[in-house]
């Protein structure tokens, strides 16, 4: 048991020794420290995971796993006898109360106390089948040579069918026939009884042999586990490296990853700011573009309104002057001149862009603007915040200056580990280890022949008891086949053949060697049965069903004083949970070794990292960093008044309404053909004449003025695009100048709250990313220490060796021996038992085989003249031959 404490012991010092690596250099503020605000804290970020690999596996060869093939099928029919013999579920606590009264040994006379006297009454109700069946067979044993005392006895006074002398009957036939029947299915159930027998002898010593595979499968699993597990454990102590590499790396880049985390959290404030500045600029470039826009269509728009404006005016006061002619003062005329006068107005410009004023004001106020870069200035306050990390990394130079002081403090953190190991001789351990499997397997192989010699002798022993029933049935076979095949039917009993009479003989002879092996033959049985039975429903059973285990776990059960065996015999500390049961499961599913025992129920590991691995030296350097950014300007003076100046640059004071309602006016007041068509329609209601024709000629001027000037205004391209591009760029421009100075207003807010921030609350930034960094860094420690727990518990000495051995045992004692040894007697017991018919047919067949001393024969009656027949006794006739 040394070197098995050498690697409990090994194990702790591994958990509590790479825990320290994580939590040991740097203590977290305990609740109620003032610097732990919960308030204000924010989640600290993921930490970046780190690849550590894989553990070396430890691969084992031994499966513990047993198939009985064809013979299973004897061993369930042998199970299910069981079952039928005790069907009582196994008395787990009926075993506990035995144990735990008789701890101190019981004598007899404490056996009529009342407790005890329950106890013996349970266990009879338990093994109730087995001893009604151990009667039966001491019962078996006892009476049947007593019977055959008797049975000799009185067949030598010549009873008991010892008489030679066969009385005719009508159905002798019938009988012989029904007893040869009989014999031979007796006969045949009595060989599959040998041959299933036979089959289980011969299977115990095939699995004898094969045992040596699980004793040296399991022994080579044992040298693997002694020797893979310093591997595994140096493997561990080797990924110390990672985690110190990262460390490092991450405080020499602690300039571009801790400002970068400063950045990061402030950037939730600046940049929407800035991004909303720079679209501002955009805004004004936009702006002065759809000013010159309305400019210049305002301008065609205004050349296409003044000449037609012009045309219908000339026309208009001419038409005007024909109307004044003195022929319309006529009574019958003077109508439809009123009538044309009335509709005079209707020529003229309904959308007159003359009057609309113009936004050169504006477009030179946003002009002037422009000229300041806005977006230049904005990207210098880009510039100015993203330069952050530079600023964290020059003012952390104390930092990367102390990193190699750094480096020996981790240097000095893995020596120790490394020393640690070092105190203990767990490689020499494991050696010695070594050298006792190898020392044991040798005395294991030393039995070997022995083994092989004694298992020999008990197949040979077996063998010799099976042949005792072999020596039987071949009596019963050479009697029924010289009987049946030496028979005549027109012999009588004192004239049959020879042949014959040596199959009754051979008959009777099996008889007297039943007689002679039955009792013998059932006392194996019986013992083989209690023993073998008890061991399958006391052992086997509840050791595959693991409740075998839950006896031994039983607190106070082992040893009144301690609670639990395991670890008081481990650990000298019995109030451990730690189970034998528990062990077993946790081997089984192939678990580490340290898991297994539940070690770290052992140490407090905590209170062993703040009293010797806790450095405090590294936590002060991280303490001192000392970051002040409040030189970054987000937005300069020049672009704050550019911003203020484009709030007043006028674009909101430009009457939208009006170019609205003069971009949705048609060109004319009226449809100029319509007004042409009418104008002729009057004109043909005045009589011929000078007016007349004037008046159709004005018709033809109009129609000539709507051909040649308000088509083109309303079909040509130039004056189409310039009414389009107006009427958008009006619409953007009202759109742009809605509440623009509330707008400059929020955005210059903002940028002031966001510069707020920085100059004000930058330490707090800097502080609580400042201590996420440093949370980071223990993360990885973490992780080192999660890692090493999980492989501890999943990976390093895995102890499936231990259930293996388990499970081995279980094979060998209970699949290969008890129930060969079981499935033996169930075939010498099924023969023993039908010995009995046998011994009653084969005497009552033999009586119709062998030759009789006296026959009956047939007289006439001489008392009257009715014939009668009378039996009486007649000597058989000298034969000669026979």
């Amino acid at each position: 048991m040394f070197w098995t404490r050498w690697i409990v012991l090994l194990l702790w010092w591994w958990e509590a020794a790479t825990a320290t690596a994580a939590s040991g250099q740097y203590q977290q503020p305990r609740q109620g420290d003032p610097r732990a605000d919960p308030h204000q804290q924010r989640s600290p970020p993921p930490v970046e995971p780190l690849d550590f690999g894989f553990v070396p596996a430890a691969v084992y060869d031994t499966h513990a796993y047993y198939e009985p093939g064809t013979i299973g099928i004897l061993f369930h029919m042998v199970h299910a006898f069981l079952y039928i013999v005790q069907p009582n579920s196994f008395p787990k606590d009926l075993i506990i109360k035995v144990i735990q009264q008789n701890m101190g040994g019981l004598k007899f006379e404490e056996w009529r106390k009342p407790d005890n006297v329950v106890l013996l009454l349970e266990g009879a109700y338990y093994e109730l089948g087995f001893l009604v069946c151990a009667t039966v067979g001491v019962l078996f044993v006892v009476l049947v040579p007593v019977l055959g005392m008797c049975f000799c006895v009185c067949r030598c006074c010549e009873n008991c069918g010892g008489e030679m002398h066969q009385r005719q009957r009508k159905n002798a036939d019938c009988r012989r026939g029904f007893f040869t029947t009989t014999l031979i299915a007796t006969t045949i159930t009595i060989i599959l009884g040998v041959l299933v027998a036979y089959a289980a002898n011969h299977n115990l010593s095939s699995h004898i042999k094969s045992t040596r595979r699980f004793i040296n499968t399991n022994i080579r699993d044992l040298k693997t586990f002694a020797n893979n597990t310093p591997a595994q454990i140096e493997y561990m102590t080797a990924q110390y490296t990672t985690v110190k590499n990262k460390v490092l790396s991450e405080l020499d880049n602690i300039g571009p990853l801790l400002g970068g985390r400063i950045h990061s959290q402030l950037e939730k404030e600046v940049v929407p700011s800035l991004d909303t500045a720079l679209r501002m600029a955009g805004t004004m470039r936009e702006t002065k573009e759809a000013l010159e826009s309305v400019s210049s269509s305002l301008q065609i728009l205004q050349e296409g309104t003044d000449a037609l404006k012009d045309s219908l005016s000339t026309e208009r006061a001419s038409l005007s002057n024909t109307l004044s002619d003195p022929a319309c003062t006529n009574g019958a005329v003077s109508p439809s001149c009123n009538a044309i006068r009335a509709t005079l107005f209707q020529l003229g410009v309904n959308a007159d862009f003359s009057k609309l004023a113009d936004v050169d004001f504006a477009l030179e106020n946003v002009n002037t603007v422009l000229k300041t870069d806005l977006s230049n200035i904005i990207q210098k306050g880009y510039t100015s915040f993203n330069d952050t990390p530079r600023l964290v990394k020059e003012q952390t130079k104390n930092i990367i200056g102390a990193l190699p002081r750094v480096k020996g403090m981790l240097d000095k953190i893995g020596s120790e580990i490394n020393g640690f190991a070092k105190m203990f001789p767990v490689e020499a351990s494991l050696a010695n280890f070594t050298i006792f499997l190898n020392q044991g397997q040798k005395n294991i192989e030393s039995y070997y022949a022995q083994i092989d010699q004694i298992d020999f002798y008990r197949w040979i022993g077996c063998v010799a008891v099976l042949c005792m029933v072999v020596l039987i049935l071949s009596f019963n076979i050479l009697g029924l086949l010289c009987g049946t095949c030496g028979y005549d039917k027109q012999a009588t009993p004192t004239s049959r053949g020879c042949l014959s009479n040596t199959g009754g003989n051979l008959l009777m002879a099996g008889v007297g060697f039943s007689f002679i092996f039955a009792w013998v033959l059932m006392a194996i049985v019986t013992t083989l049965f209690v023993v073998g039975g008890n061991v399958e429903k006391i052992l086997c059973e509840p050791l595959a069903s693991r409740q075998l285990f839950q006896i031994i776990d039983t607190p106070f059960l082992v040893h009144p004083a301690k609670k639990n065996f395991l670890p008081g015999m481990l650990f000298q500390n019995p109030n451990i949970d730690l189970t034998l049961g528990s062990m077993y499961r946790e081997c089984y599913d192939n678990n580490g070794l340290y898991h297994a025992l539940q070690l770290e129920t052992m140490f407090n590991i905590n209170s062993f990292l703040n009293r010797t691995v806790y450095n405090k030296d590294l936590a002060k350097v991280l303490e001192n960093v000392q970051v002040d950014i409040q030189d970054i300007t987000l937005l300069e003076q020049e672009g704050r008044d550019n911003l203020i100046n484009f709030a007043n640059a006028g674009i909101g004071i430009i009457d939208y309404e009006a170019y609205l309602a003069e971009v949705n006016k048609g060109t004319t007041l009226v449809d100029l053909l319509t007004f042409a068509t009418d104008l002729e329609a009057q004109a043909d209601q005045l009589p011929r004449g000078a007016l007349e024709n004037a008046l159709k000629g004005h018709a033809s001027s109009v129609r000539q003025i709507h051909r040649e000037v308000v088509i083109p205004m309303e079909q040509a391209m130039k004056y189409v695009r310039a009414r389009s591009t107006l009427s958008q760029s009006i619409k953007q421009l009202q759109k742009t100048s809605k509440d623009l100075p509330v707008k400059v207003t929020n955005i210059l807010s903002a940028i002031d709250a966001s510069e707020y921030l920085i100059s004000n609350n930058a330490s707090h930034v800097v502080k609580q990313e400042t201590r996420n960094y440093v949370q980071s860094l223990v993360g990885y420690f973490k992780q080192y220490t999660d890692w090493v727990h999980n492989s501890l518990t999943a990976e390093v000495a895995q102890c499936k060796p231990i259930s293996n051995i388990v499970d081995s045992m279980e094979i060998v004692a209970c699949s290969f021996i008890a129930d060969s040894v079981n499935t033996f007697w169930f075939g010498l017991g099924l023969c023993s038992i039908l010995l009995l018919p046998s011994i009653i047919i084969s005497i009552k067949l033999a009586k119709f085989y062998r030759r009789m001393d006296t026959e009956d024969v047939f007289e006439d009656s001489p008392y009257s003249d009715t014939l009668f027949r009378f039996p009486r006794a007649s000597a058989p006739p000298i034969c000669a031959d026979c």
